[in-house]
């Protein structure tokens, strides 16, 4: 397909190609790649900038079409997954093995290697990004031949968060668990007094996954979910009140396509995310940001957006805060700390939005706040190389594996500082 437009999820993303691909075998997809100067993964495109950008002499490439893979190997409690697959799909027939992953994002409907590949995370103090259990990633390279690079080659910290810039992820090997259940928590009213009064690392806790929500129009968090494996010690939350109906985490949104809530059981697949497989989560009409910043700065950091919450507020539509424990990807927003994110869905308004995000850039810049890097955001490229203590390794990994810049778009080489 020649002369092709797509759009993001959000549609505030216009993707421009010469060519649309959708191959639907491995095979077909190396001769592609082998046979094109530019090539960009569009993934399930719940992203909101320019990192599928293949721009107008460049191929896109949708993987929707290939085998969706899911092999387990109960033995040795691993999954084999496509690129193509989706978490939605992965988790149930993970489920239906009688195994599990740790930690989900909070939507499930997204690409396993879209996510992983940019430091999508879910929440918990101990639970590391999505990118924490791979063990193995499959690479489709610039000449079409593939390339595997396991945990325990020096490459591996480079090449599963990886911005897309290195091949074409084929497969990832994930490490599962055994399967349990969450019951999930509603809270509403978090006062930041108590917060201040020393308990944000204790609510934080409070649970295997913790969500903070408000609308920055007041002081202090509308809502507090928490998702409590049911092989664990059940925690007192004394600092707010149980939620009297099912909540959503957009005010005035209705709550029918939100995971089960009110402490009632199920599979770990069906309450760590916030939203449930089978309903589309939104319609779209919006914009996201998020920050990353080491944990211990967590509260002075949501102090600095209180003090500008007149100017967050008019364009927000939610603030999510989470918890993610440090991991070892090198460019992983969570890279080398624990950390705490602050998470903004916005109005749908790139004008209005885009001021809004510079300051709140500037309020966390002194917390050394690293943007998700398929949100919205304005971060300048070498700020953003003081943050990442990696990134000339990754630089050469690059040339190493790609040396002809197949797989590099503006927003890669922005990001690499040329």
């Amino acid at each position: 397909m020649t002369d092709t437009t797509v759009t993001n999820w959000a549609g505030n993303i216009t993707y421009t190609a010469k060519e649309l691909h959708r191959p639907h075998s491995v095979a077909a997809l190396k001769a592609l790649v082998a046979d094109s100067a530019r090539v960009r993964v569009l993934g399930s495109g719940h992203s909101f900038n320019g990192i599928a950008e293949p721009g107008p002499e460049g191929v896109l490439l949708s993987l929707a079409a290939l085998p969706a893979e899911v092999d387990v190997d109960t033995a040795a409690r691993t999954v084999r997954v496509g690129g193509g697959v989706r978490y939605a799909e992965l988790a149930r027939l993970v489920h239906a093995r009688g195994l599990a992953l740790p930690n989900m994002a909070s939507l499930p409907h997204i690409s396993v290697a879209g996510s992983v590949a940019t430091g999508t995370h879910g929440s918990g103090v101990a639970n590391g990004s999505l990118a924490s259990v791979v063990r193995e990633v499959e690479l489709v390279t610039a000449d079409g031949s593939t390339v595997t690079v396991a945990r325990g080659d020096e490459r591996f910290g480079g090449a599963v968060t990886s911005l897309g810039a290195l091949g074409v992820v084929t497969a990832l090997t994930l490490d599962l668990e055994p399967a349990y259940e969450v019951e999930q928590h509603v809270f509403t009213e978090l006062d930041q007094a108590a917060l201040d009064a020393g308990t944000f690392e204790t609510v934080m806790a409070a649970a295997y996954s913790v969500s903070l929500f408000t609308d920055w129009r007041a002081p202090g968090f509308r809502q507090v979910w928490l998702k409590r494996r049911t092989d664990q010690p059940l925690s007192a939350f004394p600092w707010a009140a149980p939620a009297t109906e099912k909540m959503h985490p957009v005010p005035g949104m209705p709550a029918v396509n939100c995971t089960e809530q009110f402490g009632v059981p199920g599979p770990w697949h069906e309450r760590l995310p916030h939203f449930r497989a089978e309903f589309v989560p939104s319609s779209g009409a919006e914009l996201q940001s998020e920050y990353l910043m080491p944990r211990e700065h967590g509260l002075a950091a949501l102090h600095a957006l209180d003090a500008i919450r007149e100017t967050v507020a008019p364009v927000l539509q939610t603030c999510e805060v989470r918890t993610v424990a440090a991991d070892q990807q090198w460019l992983s927003p969570a890279y080398g700390r624990d950390t705490v994110a602050v998470h903004f869905t916005w109005v749908e308004d790139t004008d209005a939005v885009l001021p809004v995000v510079r300051r709140v850039e500037e309020a966390l810049d002194a917390f050394e706040a690293r943007p998700h890097w398929g949100k919205v955001f304005t971060t300048p490229a070498a700020v953003l190389a003081g943050r990442y203590p990696r990134l000339a390794g990754f630089r050469a990994l690059v040339e190493e594996l790609d040396p002809r810049g197949t797989f590099t778009n503006a927003f890669v080489r922005e990001v690499l500082g040329g």
